[in-house]
């Protein structure tokens, strides 16, 4: 992978994208004072690779092809070959990039609510929560145990019009870039395309340590669309969210090394039950 530099190689897509968006935070900072190496900076670049390669090639390919085993062996208990209820290979391709976009990005913004919501899976969406200062690599600080519940959902979801997690790579670039970038220390909110892509200045507040009570459950899930959120209220940008503080409450009890933060939360678990 590393020296096959293609279009189709993600790690490169990764690279390249990072060091774009980072460009623009030293240049065009939104905090001016925020350091070019803020703080969490090499924590959040550990994560991005743990979870965008080492976890997802080594560990998560392997379980992945046990699940398809199992999802399969489920159906055929039930006569069926698949799921399929709409065939989206009739369609102009235009058109299928589209839907097939639309229900990533919807399946993604019902499973961030979950996150926030299931005690359970709250307990390791914690470590993303945990970034003290934004920058475009806090995108991709979380528990490896979201990689398996995103990426199982998506499958899921994808299953029922017939494409496989491999077969939307270019819905993986666009992904990256969003995220980047609605993390990123920069002064953006696109205009009036706020209200289509989420972006810094609505995604901030989703880390804010506090939230109205009205929005307890949280607020601005939007994953790349923010339509999502305006849609179903989840929205909420009462101001400017440049300084305000971010985390959760009760965030002194998460550890701060990777280590520990990586076998933290199923041993929150354990003390549960």
């Amino acid at each position: 992978m590393v020296l096959n530099p293609s279009w189709d190689n993600f790690l490169y897509w990764l690279i390249v994208l990072s060091l774009i968006v980072w460009g623009l935070e030293l240049i065009f900072p939104w905090r001016k004072n925020q350091a070019a190496f803020r703080k969490g900076f090499w924590k959040d670049i550990f994560y991005m690779f743990f979870n965008m390669f080492l976890f997802s090639l080594i560990f998560f390919n392997a379980l992945s092809d046990v699940g398809v085993a199992l999802f399969e062996d489920a159906l055929g208990f039930f006569g069926l070959s698949n799921i399929i209820a709409i065939e989206l290979q009739l369609l102009p391709n235009w058109l299928e990039y589209i839907i097939i976009i639309l229900v990533v990005d919807f399946v993604q913004w019902l499973t961030h609510i979950l996150m926030h919501r299931w005690k359970f899976l709250w307990s390791f969406h914690k470590v993303h929560h945990s970034v003290k200062e934004m920058g475009f690599a806090a995108h991709l600080r979380y528990h490896w145990m979201e990689n398996v519940v995103y990426k199982t959902n998506v499958f899921i979801a994808l299953s029922f019009i017939g494409y496989g997690v491999e077969e939307f790579f270019f819905v993986h670039v666009i992904t990256l870039a969003i995220g980047h970038l609605n993390h990123a220390n920069l002064n953006l909110d696109y205009g009036p395309l706020k209200y289509i892509f989420n972006n810094p200045k609505m995604h901030i507040w989703h880390h804010a340590k506090t939230v109205p009570s009205a929005f307890s459950g949280g607020v601005n899930f939007a994953i790349s669309f923010s339509f999502w959120d305006y849609i179903f209220r989840t929205a909420h940008i009462p101001k400017e969210g440049r300084d305000i503080e971010l985390g959760f409450e009760g965030e002194e009890a998460l550890p701060q090394d990777i280590g520990r933060q990586l076998i933290w939360p199923l041993k929150q678990q354990k003390i549960d039950n």
